[in-house]
């Protein structure tokens, strides 16, 4: 790999780490390393990174703040693109926001709630970046980004670039086309709605508070860990089945919120899927519900 590593860096592509490890990069601090991880500088950066690695046949995937992402702890063969800093422009014209994909979500809510735009406060407490949010359809208190997103700039494994249409990405609950095909956001265009600045903020405040009555994330986690199964909440199943502060190792179905795990310290990705895999068959056996995890695993056990 440190010829690649050596070739991406004649390139000026950013930063480039061989053997890095992944629990540095992601808020669960869980995961092994991966064989090279890219942080490109912009976006011309990523394409020509994209473009080598293309070049090489090496297998990749991109990551963004590492919200709502186990890594396992063999860690991932090939490259990883980290697209944070080099892609976190944000313009507003109007009522439309261009912003890109490394751009922090709870950032971008602060911004158009200074501006007096509201349909963003769902992501308020989303801790990822725009480029993530797009790839799941993130969202949360009963809306998702598919409502104001215009389009999205793509860039594919082969080097094409291509700016996709709301209809174009597929949204349904917590997906999109790029779960089926494999391409990195680079850009998205949302669309927001004059507002009332005091509201707005008075949302966001509500909603802040509400977060940090209920959700754990003074602790190192991902996230909700399973998707809410129709008409219900996954939250609710778990600790219906007195599940909350379930341990193994380091990892603890939270005590606040039974659809968070949290590493107490130490936890392992196997400890995790334990945890995931023990209140699936309880809810299985109990409820005759399928879960199904809402955090994307990837990696090598």
């Amino acid at each position: 790999m440190r010829h690649i590593a050596d070739e991406l860096e004649q390139a000026n592509v950013g930063n480039v780490w061989v053997d890095e490890p992944l629990a540095k990069h992601t808020t669960w601090r869980i995961g092994g390393p991966a064989d090279l991880l890219i942080q490109p500088t912009d976006k011309e950066a990523l394409i020509r990174a994209v473009q080598i690695i293309h070049h090489h046949n090496l297998p990749w995937i991109a990551i963004g703040r590492g919200s709502n992402l186990l890594v396992r702890d063999r860690g991932i063969r090939g490259a990883v693109f980290k697209v944070a800093q080099g892609l976190s422009h944000c313009e507003f014209e109007g009522n439309k926001v261009r912003v890109g994909a490394g751009y922090s979500m709870v950032r971008l809510t602060v911004e158009a709630g200074k501006r007096g735009l509201t349909g963003l406060e769902f992501a308020g407490g989303i801790p990822g970046s725009v480029g993530g949010a797009v790839y799941m359809n993130a969202g949360a208190h009963g809306s998702d980004l598919s409502r104001i997103l215009i389009s999205a700039e793509i860039l594919f494994e082969d080097g094409e670039t291509k700016v996709l249409s709301n209809e174009e990405l597929q949204f349904s609950y917590r997906t999109s086309l790029l779960q089926e095909r494999k391409g990195i956001v680079m850009e998205a265009t949302l669309q927001l709605q004059p507002g009332d600045r005091k509201e707005v903020a008075a949302s966001l405040a509500r909603f802040k508070d509400r977060r940090l009555k209920t959700q754990p994330f003074t602790s190192p986690c991902a996230g909700s860990v399973f998707r809410n199964p129709p008409g219900d909440h996954a939250g609710r199943l778990i600790e219906a089945c007195g599940l909350k502060g379930y341990t193994v190792g380091g990892a603890q179905i939270s005590e606040m919120h039974a659809n968070f795990i949290v590493n107490r310290g130490g936890a392992t990705a196997t400890d995790v899927l334990t945890v995931i895999e023990h209140a699936r068959s309880t809810i299985k056996e109990k409820f005759q519900v399928d879960l199904h995890t809402e955090v994307l695993v990837i990696g090598e056990g």
